[in-house]
C-alpha cells in the first residue's frame, strides 16, 4: 500500500482540529500548551517522522510494504538526501541508535566519516597556513560514512533489498521533485557556484532554479543504480553477499576510484585507499538515568553524552518548581550545558585514539561536584572542565590532554543536518541523523556521481594531544547525536534535532519537557526554547563566546530581564526559530504511538 502526500496532508488537517485539553490549572497553563501548532499524530502500527514528507513517506511506504523499521529508515534517509540535499546526502556522516526488538538491546552505528591518509596536523601547517578550510571544498571533508550505515541496518537487522528500499529515492531523483523556494534559492549560492561540477548539476545556464520547478539529480540516479546492479549480480550467493557488494561498489568499486580520481584531479587529499579502508562501527551506547528513564547516547566521535553529563547535574535541580522557561530554569539549565561542554572539550573524542573516562563522567558523585559550580545568581564566563577520574575504580592511561581555548575568529556553532525516526509493530526503533555539516557540505559536487561529501573536516583540532586532534584515519567528534530513551526496560522514545552544537540543547530540552512537566511529544517540540554558545564552537577555529544565551521571542521580557541581570550575554531570536525536532514515543500501557513534528521546519510525521 502506498500512501500520497495528499492523504497525509488531508489527515493531518482533519488531526489539526483535535486540539489537547485545555488546562485546569495555572502550573498546568504553564507547562502544557492548550494548543499546538501540529498535532500528535497517533497509531498502533507503526510511525515515522523525518525533516520532509517526502522522506517520512518513503518510509511509511517500506513499513506498508511489509518492512521494518529498519528497511524504512534507509528507503527514507535515501529520499531525505536528495528533497534535504543542502542539509544530508550520499556523501554524508552519521550517527544512529537503533533498540533491536528480539534481543531487547540498544545499539550504536558510528557511521562518522574518517580523515584521510595524507591529512595530517603537519601538512596542514605546510599547505594551508596552520587552518582547516571551514565548510568549503575537499580539504574539509571526510570519507562518506552514510551508505555504510544502510549497509549495517539493513544486513543486521533489516528484512529487504537495495533494490527494494532505494526505488522511492531512484524514483525522486531520475523524476524530480518540485523545489522549494528556498531551496531554490540556495542552489545558486555563491559556494555552489564556485566548483563547475556544482554548477553544472544545481543551476540552469548559471543561475538558481526557480521555486517550484521540477529538480532532478540524473547522476545520484545512476549511482543508486549501480549498487543496485550489484546487489543483483551476487544474488545467486544470498543476501548477505548480495547486500555486501553493493555495499563495496561504493566503498571498493568503480564508485570509489571515480570519487578518488575526481579528488586527486582537484586539489583533495582523498585516494582510492581511503574509501576502501572504510567502515562503519557498530558500537556499544552509553546510557545514564535521568529521574526513572535510561538515556542512551553513541558513544564515540560524538558529542551525544555531553547531553548526559548535563542531565545528571540538572537531576540535582527540583526543575518543575522552578517553573518551565523561568529565569532561574533557564540559568541552571545554561549553567548545566557549559559545564557538560567543557568536559565535552576535554574528554570527548573518537574512541579508536583516546580513552574516554566514562565511569566517572556519567557518576551521579561527579554530577554533584560539578553542579556545585553553579551560582544561582552569576552567569559562568569561563571554560571549567573536571577531574573525573577521581570517580573511578581503575582509569587507565588518560593523560593530561590539553584544551585550547579561543575567543578569536566567528566559528558558527550552528550547523545543517537532517534527522528521521522511525518505529515499526514490533517497536524496532530507528534514530538516524545524517548530515553534510553545513549547508551544502563542501560544495563539491564530486564528479558525475550526484553527491557532495559532508565538511565535517573542519571540526578537528590542529593542537597535537587534544581528544580531538587531527590524526589520518580519525574520526572527528561530531555534533551529530540521536537520543533513544527506555522505561522499565520498555522502548519509550526517539528523538533528534539537526543544529550543530546546539542539537543537544534542543534534545534535551524536549526531553526535560516531557519528563519534567508532563508535556505530550508535540507540546515538547513546541515549547519557546533557549541556547548558549559560551563554549568552543564545534567548526576551526572553535571560538567560544563567553556568556552568550539567546532565547525565543516567546520567553518572558521579564525573563530576559533577570537573565541579562544574572550576566548572560542575552539576545532575542525569532519567536519560531530555535528548533528542527521530530520524536516518536512508545505509549506502552495504551500501545500507541506517538510522533511529533517541529512545525519551525518542514519536519512531517505519520502514524497509523
Amino acid at each position: 500500500m502506498r500512501i500520497s502526500l495528499n492523504v497525509l496532508s488531508s489527515f493531518a488537517l482533519v488531526a489539526l482540529t483535535i486540539a489537547p485539553a485545555a488546562a485546569q490549572d495555572e502550573q498546568r497553563a504553564v507547562t502544557r500548551p492548550a494548543r499546538t501548532m501540529r498535532p500528535v499524530i497517533t497509531g498502533r502500527q507503526y510511525a515515522a517522522s523525518s525533516m520532509k514528507p517526502q522522506a517520512t513517506e518513503a518510509a511509511v511506504r517500506m513499513l506498508e510494504a511489509g518492512g521494518n523499521a529498519f528497511d524504512a529508515a534507509v528507503a527514507g534517509q535515501a529520499v531525505l538526501a536528495l528533497v534535504d540535499p543542502s542539509l544530508n546526502g550520499y556523501g554524508s556522516d552519521a550517527v544512529v541508535l537503533v533498540y533491536d526488538a528480539k534481543t531487547k538491546k540498544v545499539i550504536s552505528i558510528n557511521a562518522e566519516g574518517t580523515a584521510p591518509k595524507l591529512a595530517t596536523i603537519q601538512w596542514y601547517n605546510e599547505h594551508n597556513g596552520g587552518k582547516l578550510p571551514v565548510s568549503d571544498g575537499l580539504l574539509s571533508a571526510t570519507v562518506p560514512g552514510v551508505v555504510d550505515a544502510w549497509f549495517t541496518l539493513l544486513d543486521r537487522w533489516g528484512t529487504m533489498s537495495f533494490a527494494q528500499v532505494l526505488q522511492p529515492a531512484i524514483e525522486v531523483a531520475e523524476q524530480g521533485f518540485p523545489l522549494p523556494a528556498g531551496l531554490a534559492r540556495s542552489m545558486g549560492s555563491a559556494k555552489l557556484r564556485k566548483y563547475p561540477s556544482s554548477v553544472k548539476l544545481y543551476t540552469k545556464d548559471g543561475k538558481a532554479p526557480e521555486a517550484g520547478s521540477i529538480f532532478r539529480n540524473p547522476d545520484a540516479g545512476r549511482t543508486l543504480r549501480k549498487l543496485v546492479e550489484a546487489e543483483k549480480g551476487a544474488a545467486s550467493k544470498g543476501r548477505h553477499a548480495a547486500l555486501l557488494a553493493a555495499r563495496d561498489r561504493f566503498y571498493k568499486g568503480d564508485i570509489a576510484r571515480a570519487l578518488a580520481e575526481f579528488s586527486e584531479q582537484n586539489g583533495g587529499l582523498f585516494r582510492y585507499e581511503d574509501f576502501a579502508a572504510y567502515t562503519a562501527k557498530v558500537e556499544t551506547p552509553v546510557s545514564t538515568n535521568y529521574r526513572g528513564y535510561d538515556i542512551y547516547k553513541n558513544a564515540s566521535a560524538s558529542q551525544g553524552p555531553t547531553e548526559l553529563f548535563a542531565l545528571n547535574i540538572l537531576e540535582g535541580f527540583d526543575l518543575k518548581k522552578m517553573g518551565l522557561n523561568s529565569a532561574a530554569f533557564i540559568h541552571a539549565s545554561a549553567e548545566a550545558v557549559k559545564l557538560a561542554m567543557a568536559d565535552r572539550e576535554k574528554f570527548l573524542g573518537d574512541m579508536d585514539f583516546i580513552k574516554i573516562p566514562y565511569e566517572g563522567l556519567l557518576s551521579k558523585a561527579y554530577a554533584a561536584e560539578r553542579r556545585a559550580l553553579i551560582d544561582p545568581d552569576h552567569a559562568s564566563l569561563e571554560m571549567r572542565f573536571g577531574d573525573p577520574t577521581k570517580y573511578m575504580k581503575s582509569t587507565g592511561p588518560i593523560g593530561d590532554r590539553p584544551v585550547h581555548v579561543t575567543t578569536e575568529g566567528d566559528a558558527d556553532h550552528v550547523g545543517d543536518t537532517s534527522y528521521i525516526a522511525v518505529v515499526d509493530k514490533d517497536r524496532n526503533m530507528v534514530s538516524f541523523e545524517p548530515s553534510l555539516h553545513s549547508s551544502w557540505g563542501t560544495g563539491v559536487v564530486m564528479g558525475d556521481t550526484g553527491l557532495i561529501f559532508n565538511c565535517r573536516g573542519d571540526y578537528y583540532s590542529l593542537v597535537p594531544g587534544e581528544a580531538n586532534a587531527l590524526v589520518p584515519g580519525k574520526r572527528p567528534r561530531s555534533t551529530l547525536q540521536s537520543t533513544l530513551v527506555m522505561k522499565d526496560g520498555q522502548p519509550h522514545m526517539i528523538l533528534g534535532s539537526p543544529g550543530g552544537d546546539d542539537q543537544v540543547m534542543r534534545t534535551l530540552q524536549t526531553l526535560v519537557n516531557v519528563i519534567d512537566f508532563g508535556m505530550n511529544v508535540q507540546q515538547a517540540i513546541e515549547a519557546p526554547r533557549w541556547s548558549t554558545r559560551s563554549f568552543p564552537a564545534s567548526p576551526f577555529p572553535h571560538t567560544m563566546r563567553p556568556g552568550d544565551l539567546s532565547v525565543e521571542a516567546r520567553i518572558a521580557e521579564d525573563v530576559q530581564t533577570a537573565l541579562a541581570a544574572k550576566g548572560h550575554k542575552l539576545s532575542v531570536a525569532g519567536a519560531w526559530s530555535a528548533g528542527s525536532n521530530a520524536a516518536i514515543v512508545v505509549d506502552v500501557k495504551n500501545g500507541f504511538l506517538l510522533a511529533g513534528a517541529d512545525p519551525r521546519v518542514d519536519a512531517y510525521a505519520w502514524a497509523r
